[in-house]
């Protein structure tokens, strides 16, 4: 099996190509415009300690300038485009939002003709509002010779204490269309109590274990906003009632678990690392910058046990000798539901 290579842009944390990591891709490039969230990816994947074949090769830029003619021939090209164009929050401009970037993702992959495509957005995209723009990606990557599906994936439904839906794009080249099954859901998620057990009473918390069979569900689906809005939060009024449920308080996030004299009634908030244990992170993923900052990488990462199911699933269909047994007809390029 020869090894695989990819090239992602918009890398925020690095939820998504961890996943991808541990599915067997090696990154040569990772493309991030945010200060932030570029020192996360070098603290964690970019730096001398590391031999040159671990290294993601973090590039800090305007995805606008990347070439994809430079990456001609890499196997996976991934990345989660920017959310506000199909998001409630963002008002669901779609194509008539300066923050599209399909067109140039699309323009990538014509340039550098990778075997195999991974793009992920909020499930608003899914709307049939959306129905002609998602045609015309669809149209587009079928004249560069791709065969391309549209997945409606739940973080819950690959070992994630959360919801998290996300709307997954997937193309490979044709020669690879009848390889490709979408990775199968696992209906036992981790509960939030047992994700946050340990967390919870690392500062000496007694209420913890109390806690913890409490929060024996999974989580809204947590939220890291934007540059423009407020400070840190798990989200909306829905999201908070929510978490409460769960016993924790989602107004704000705080700067470390509850310590020993934390009132055993009172429900605690999460922490910047509570929030990336819940998205799927390991425990050792550092995230660079202040409570806002470093908040908002969190909130806004795919979560990598999502994109590493996808990455098996991308990388047994490239690998593959013989094809699945399944007639393509039954394989709907569009699986919303």
């Amino acid at each position: 099996m020869s090894e695989l290579v990819s090239l992602e842009i918009c890398a925020g944390a690095g939820g998504q190509a961890l996943g991808l990591e541990q599915a067997g891709f090696r990154h040569v490039g990772a493309v991030e415009n945010d200060q932030h969230a570029c020192q996360t990816l070098r603290i964690n994947r970019d730096h001398d300690g590391l031999p040159p074949e671990r290294r993601w090769n973090v590039m800090e830029m305007d995805v606008h300038d990347l070439d994809g003619r430079d990456y001609q021939g890499i196997d996976l090209f991934a990345g989660g485009v920017p959310c506000p164009p199909f998001s409630i929050a963002g008002k669901q401009l779609g194509a008539d939002d300066e923050r599209d970037l399909f067109p140039k993702a699309l323009e990538i992959v014509a340039d550098a003709r990778p075997r195999a495509v991974l793009l992920e957005n909020v499930r608003g995209l899914s709307q049939p509002r959306f129905a002609s723009y998602r045609k015309q990606i669809l149209d587009r990557l079928h004249e560069l010779g791709y065969y391309t599906e549209w997945h409606l994936i739940h973080g819950a439904e690959h070992g994630v204490a959360q919801l998290r839906p996300r709307f997954v794009l997937v193309a490979l080249q044709k020669k690879y269309e009848l390889n490709f099954a979408w990775p199968k859901a696992n209906p036992n998620p981790p509960t939030v109590g047992e994700v946050l057990l340990e967390q919870m009473g690392s500062n000496g918390w007694p209420g913890a274990e109390a806690w913890a069979e409490r929060a024996n569900g999974i989580g809204p689906t947590l939220v890291g906003g934007s540059k423009k809005h407020g400070g840190p939060d798990v989200g909306p009024t829905r999201a908070r009632a929510g978490w409460a449920k769960l016993g924790v308080k989602g107004s704000s996030i705080a700067e470390e678990a509850p310590g020993p004299d934390f009132p055993l009634d009172e429900m605690p908030r999460l922490t910047v690392k509570m929030g990336a244990l819940i998205q799927g992170f390991p425990p050792e993923w550092e995230f660079y910058g202040r409570k806002t900052a470093a908040w908002r990488q969190v909130g806004n990462a795919f979560p990598p046990p999502v994109a590493r199911a996808l990455g098996v699933s991308i990388a047994d269909a490239l690998n593959r000798v013989e094809p699945l047994a399944r007639n393509k007809s039954t394989v709907p390029a569009e699986s919303l539901f």
